[in-house]
C-alpha cells in the first residue's frame, strides 16, 4: 500500500509550517508581553482586535505554559511526520497519514475551544489565532483523504513504527533533540509572576526622531472620546480602565510609574492621572457574559474601600504583585491587612455600585478589554510602550501649550 502521495505532501507541508510560522510569531509576542511592559504586537488593531488580550486572559496558558508554546510543539511534531511520509521506513509512510488525522483531531477539539473561548467569551480575535486554526482546519481535512489505516489498527502499528524507528541512530537523535527542546522551551519561558517589568520599562529605548514622527501620526489617527472626568485644572488628564487581576494592567501599572512620576516633578498640577473600573466579572460589569477573573469585583471595591483609608496606593500594589494568587477570599483578607479596612462585608454592597458605574462609563466610551487608556480623550486600548506613553503626554503638553 502507497504512502501519502506527492501532492498529499505537499498540502500538508504547507499548513504545517502555516501553522509553525503563526505558533513562532504567538509565542514570541506572548514572551514580549511578559518582558516588556506595554508591548504592542503588530496584531493589536483595537479593542477588538488584539492578540495581547488573548494571549494574556486565562485561556492563554495551561499552568503557566502558553497555548502558543504548545501550538509550536505540536506543528514542530506534524511538520516532523510530514518530512518523514517521504524518506521513513517504508511501514511509517503507509501509516503516517493515519497519525496525522488523530493528531489533526485532537488539534481540531483544543481550536473549537479556543475559538469559542475567544469569539464568545473574551469577544476578541486573534489574527495569529485564526492562523493556526485555518492551518489546523487544512491539516484535518488533507489528513483525514489521505489516512489508508483503520484507526483500530493503529495502536499496534505505532508500536512496530516506534521499534523500527529507535534502531536508527539518526531518528533517535532528531527525537532527543526535539524533546530536549521542546522541555527547554517550556522551562525557560517567563511565567507572569516573575516578570521584571520595572526594570524592564526602565531599559525601554529612547524614541528617535522617526520613531517620533511615525507615532505622532498614528496617535492622530486613534479615535477620540469626551470622558465625563471633573477636570481639576490639569492641562493632561490620563484615564485608565482597569481590572487588578488583569496581567497587562499589572505590567502598565509597573511601567507607567517613572513617567508618571517624571511628570509629577517636572509640570507639578499639570498631569493627572485617574484610574476607573473595568472588572472582567459580570457580578460587577453587565458587559461581560462571563466570568474572566474570578476577583475582579473584590478587588475593585478593596482599592476603593482603601482610599478611604488613605491606603489606595498600597492596595493596589498587592494586589498587581499578587495576581497569581488573587481570589475573593484572599483580597477580603488583603483589604483588611494591606487596605486598613475594617467593614469590607458591611460596606461591600454599596460601593459595588460605583465599580458599575465606572464599568458602565467605560462600555459607554466602546471599552472592551483591560487596560483601556484615554490621554486627554485619545483611546489607546491595550496601553502602549513606556517610552511612547511618555511621548503621548509630552504631544499632549506642547499642544496645550500652543493654545
Amino acid at each position: 500500500m502507497a504512502g501519502l502521495s506527492f501532492r498529499a505532501r505537499r498540502g500538508l507541508l504547507v499548513f504545517a509550517l502555516l501553522g509553525l510560522a503563526a505558533s513562532a510569531m504567538a509565542t514570541y509576542a506572548h514572551d514580549q508581553l511578559l518582558t516588556h511592559p506595554g508591548y504592542l504586537s503588530f496584531c493589536d488593531v483595537n479593542a477588538t482586535v488584539s492578540c495581547s488580550q488573548v494571549y494574556l486572559s486565562r485561556f492563554g496558558a495551561v499552568r503557566g505554559v502558553p497555548v502558543a508554546l504548545g501550538g509550536l510543539v505540536w506543528f514542530a511534531l506534524v511538520t516532523m511526520l510530514v518530512a518523514g511520509a517521504r524518506r521513513g521506513p517504508t511501514a511509517f509512510r503507509e501509516n503516517v497519514g493515519s497519525y496525522l488525522f488523530v493528531l489533526s483531531t485532537i488539534g481540531l477539539a483544543v481550536i473549537l475551544y479556543l475559538a469559542y473561548a475567544s469569539f464568545f467569551l473574551l469577544k476578541t480575535v486573534c489574527i495569529l489565532c485564526l492562523t493556526t486554526y485555518v492551518a489546523v482546519i487544512g491539516l484535518f481535512i488533507l489528513s483525514g483523504a489521505a489516512a489508508s489505516r483503520p484507526l483500530r489498527a493503529l495502536p499496534g502499528r505505532l508500536v512496530a513504527d516506534l521499534r523500527a524507528l529507535t534502531a536508527s541512530p539518526g531518528t533517535m537523535a532528531i527525537a532527543a533533540l526535539f524533546v530536549a527542546a521542546s522541555a527547554f522551551a517550556v522551562v525557560r519561558f517567563p511565567r507572569e509572576a516573575n516578570v521584571p517589568t520595572a526594570q524592564a520599562a526602565a531599559e525601554a529605548p529612547p524614541v528617535t526622531d522617526g520613531q517620533r514622527s511615525e507615532f505622532e501620526r498614528w496617535y492622530a489617527d486613534q479615535p477620540k472620546m469626551n470622558l465625563p472626568v471633573p477636570s481639576e485644572g490639569e492641562k493632561v488628564l490620563v484615564v485608565k480602565f482597569t481590572d487588578y487581576q488583569c496581567p497587562a494592567c499589572a505590567q502598565t501599572y509597573e511601567a507607567y510609574k517613572g513617567v508618571l512620576a517624571k511628570y509629577a516633578a517636572s509640570h507639578a498640577g499639570q498631569v493627572r492621572f485617574v484610574s476607573l473600573d473595568y472588572p472582567l466579572h459580570p457580578g460587577c460589569n453587565a458587559n461581560v457574559p462571563r466570568v474572566v477573573h474570578t476577583a475582579a469585583c473584590e478587588a475593585a471595591v478593596a482599592v476603593r474601600l482603601a482610599r478611604v483609608q488613605g491606603k489606595a496606593e498600597a492596595m493596589e500594589e498587592w494586589l498587581y504583585t499578587h495576581q497569581a494568587e488573587l481570589s475573593p477570599v484572599s483580597v477580603r483578607a488583603a483589604a483588611r491587612d494591606a487596605g486598613g479596612v475594617p467593614d469590607f462585608e458591611a460596606r461591600y454592597a454599596a460601593t459595588l455600585e460605583a465599580v458599575k458605574a465606572d464599568a458602565a462609563l467605560g462600555a459607554l466610551n466602546n471599552v472592551r478589554s483591560t487596560p483601556t487608556f484615554f490621554i486627554n480623550g485619545t483611546m489607546i486600548a491595550g496601553g502602549l510602550p513606556p517610552q511612547f506613553f511618555d511621548q503621548a503626554i509630552a504631544l499632549e503638553l506642547q499642544r496645550a501649550a500652543a493654545k
